[in-house]
């Protein structure tokens, strides 16, 4: 049913038409794969892959989460969705292949054709459908009107996001709220403006004049927001509690369950389910391959500090890991000393300590290299924020808020602090403040591509200078 450019929400339906594109791209791609490989022929077993890979892409799609509302998602988070619901059938359909003996009966060219390229097509559909979607919604089609309760900046905050993404499809019909005048703060009349009192709101919604209302109110007015859900359980508007939690520092708030009873997270990583396989993939396939292309330099390292300074090739350091567990971390030898105890002295500049060779591998970052097995262990991951002596952790945990909750994904290789600059030498406490800001805000703003910008801004600042090497020596 459509009526004033608005086309009520059908999730059932939408979902379906979701999975039968899927199946329908799954199996489109493999016959044209085969159809365009001159040696390669369909049989019942090519037929029979692509419904073990449809089934398989249902269910691990399902897992992942691609097949639920994507508005006012970013695209590259479904993306990404796609890539991480496809990757486990890859690996089903070459164990069952291996298993049952039939790999003969597949072309390696146009099965593995198939195997890339479905995700990609995927994508490519998803992309351009969501492209689609937003040009509607941009030009006043498929929207769904919104009503706010609630003058409160939270109110405030939502209206604004709304009104800057016009691709939402979001129409803000204003803000609705009983106390007096003098008592609201100003609205502007590009949100909306004030347009009613809760009873206006209640009266419009089962007229059919609202399809979504945020109720905006403080934690504290739990009495006016009991009264006006018992009020718009009388109409079929959706309605979502948007809860003032800008009064905490979240760190990846998320709702969750205990058996029936909702909770939502104030510290919490953003490594659960489908993100901590999407997190590890990323460590083992980037991790491996710089371990192997640095193979042959960390073996010229190796003999460069042998043969110029006493003492070992390696140094070891605890550190702090996941959730605080103590690990040690493996690095070039860059000082005549090896410190690991209950005080350990920052590198400065032009400290003495430093050797000759040290002072490149420092400036260069490349004392860190061996910390790749690492990545490849287990222990650490290739972004994330630097590990710190165990001295240093228990010193500024005392002194900075918050300080424990970089400990709450694995500790990395480069991280969101370093290519901004913020590494080395923490001779004051506002830089080490600075650099945990940074640390924490990687952990809020986590994701696939976040990662790979910060790997590419390393790579691209250890080889032509940049941020990266500030403060290093």
């Amino acid at each position: 049913m459509a009526r004033g450019g608005l086309i009520r929400p059908h999730g059932a339906t939408i979902t379906l038409v979701q999975r039968l594109f899927d199946a329908g791209w799954i199996a489109a791609v493999h016959l044209i794969a085969y159809a365009v490989h001159p040696k390669a022929d369909w049989q019942m077993d090519q037929t029979v892959a692509t419904g073990a890979a449809v089934l398989a892409f249902y269910l691990t799609g399902e897992i992942a989460g691609l097949y639920q509302a994507w508005r006012g998602v970013p695209l590259a988070k479904q993306l990404v969705r796609v890539w991480a619901a496809w990757l486990p059938v890859v690996a089903v359909l070459l164990a069952a292949a291996f298993v049952f003996k039939t790999t003969e009966v597949f072309s390696r060219v146009a099965s593995g054709g198939w195997l890339v390229a479905v995700p990609i097509v995927i994508s490519a559909w998803r992309s351009i459908v969501t492209y689609v979607l937003r040009q509607m919604r941009s030009q006043g089609r498929n929207l769904r009107s919104v009503a706010i309760c609630g003058v409160t900046d939270i109110g405030l905050e939502l209206a604004a996001r709304i009104h800057r993404r016009p691709h939402l499809g979001l129409r803000l019909v204003g803000f609705f709220d009983d106390r007096t005048p003098e008592r609201l703060e100003r609205v502007s009349l590009t949100h909306g403006g004030i347009v009613g009192t809760f009873d206006a709101l209640v009266e419009g919604a089962k007229r059919g004049e609202v399809d979504l209302i945020y109720i905006a109110l403080p934690l504290k007015a739990e009495p006016r927001v009991n009264d006006l859900l018992r009020k718009l359980a009388d109409t079929t508007a959706s309605v979502y509690i948007v809860p003032d939690f800008f009064v905490f520092d979240l760190l990846h708030g998320r709702w969750s369950q205990l058996g029936d009873l909702p909770v939502v997270s104030i510290f919490e990583t953003p490594f659960y389910g489908i993100d901590g396989w999407v997190k590890r993939v990323e460590d083992l396939v980037l991790g491996t391959f710089f371990l192997v292309c640095a193979a042959p330099l960390m073996i010229f390292i190796a003999i460069a500090i042998k043969l110029t300074s006493k003492g070992p090739v390696f140094f070891k350091q605890r550190r702090y890991g996941l959730e605080g567990g103590v690990i040690e971390v493996l690095k070039f030898r860059t000082m005549t000393v090896a410190e690991d105890g209950d005080e350990v002295k920052q590198a400065s500049k032009n400290d003495q300590r430093i050797t000759k060779v040290g002072k490149i591998l420092r400036r260069t970052s490349l004392d860190e290299i061996p910390q790749l097995i690492h990545v490849v262990g287990g222990s650490m991951s290739l972004v994330g924020p630097r590990p710190h002596a165990v001295a240093h952790n228990e010193l500024y945990r005392t002194k900075i808020s918050g300080y424990m909750l970089r400990h709450k994904v694995k500790p990395g290789l480069t991280g969101w602090a370093q290519v901004n600059g913020w590494r080395g030498e923490t001779d004051e406490l506002w830089k080490m403040e600075r650099r945990i800001e940074h640390d924490l805000e990687y952990i809020r703003r986590w994701g696939l591509l976040f990662d790979l910008q910060i790997v590419f801004t390393t790579v691209f600042g250890v080889l032509f200078g940049g941020k990266v090497r500030a403060n290093a020596y």
